[in-house]
């Protein structure tokens, strides 16, 4: 059985990249010790070219390491919360999983939906600050071109369910393709 990468905004997105890139931060930092431990059994000392080739190597495993640490600090959409809301937003355009990142916190949306220029979401975490989330979320759509758009973030999901029956009622215009690449290129 092939396995699929799962995609930014598909559920267990969290969890597969969470996978990926502790693995890819230990072969990096593994590398550079190899090249290090070469360097030093072939030349007897750790002073010569292979210890500054190891030591550079560092570098793009060190941003990785950063990368790997944002993610395990990170919990994914349960698979709870995935069952109830699936039946909730049914015939909506969906994205699980969703990081948010601002200078002074970062905001965990385990489930949005997007319909014309409403964005609504769902965060299971309860330190989450709703509205600051709100506003970061709107504040980089603006800057990345999306005028005029409402954004929702709940932190009940009987509440969260209710306000996606109502969105599923309303008439709204087609999707901007805009909204939804933002959302995505801002996301972790």
């Amino acid at each position: 059985m092939k396995k699929t990468k799962v995609a930014k905004g598909q559920f267990g997105y969290v969890k597969a990249q969470r996978l990926a890139v502790t693995l890819r931060t230990l072969l990096m930092f593994g590398l550079s010790l190899a090249i290090f431990g070469m360097g030093v059994w072939s030349a007897g000392s750790r002073k010569n070219l292979l210890t500054v080739v190891a030591v550079l190597g560092c570098l793009p495993a060190s941003k990785s390491a950063v990368n790997m640490i944002m993610f395990l600090r990170v919990k994914g959409c349960s698979e709870k919360v995935k069952e109830q809301v699936t039946r909730c937003a049914e015939g909506l355009d969906q994205l699980y999983d969703m990081v948010f990142t601002s200078y002074e916190k970062n905001y965990q949306v385990s489930h949005m939906v997007l319909k014309g220029r409403v964005i609504c979401g769902y965060t299971e975490d309860n330190k989450c600050d709703v509205r600051a989330c709100e506003k970061h979320v709107e504040t980089l759509l603006v800057q990345g071109g999306c005028r005029s758009v409402t954004v929702k973030i709940y932190d009940e999901l009987d509440a969260y369910c209710k306000g996606l029956e109502n969105l599923r009622k309303q008439e709204a215009e087609p999707l901007p393709e805009v909204i939804l690449e933002n959302l995505l290129s801002i996301a972790l």
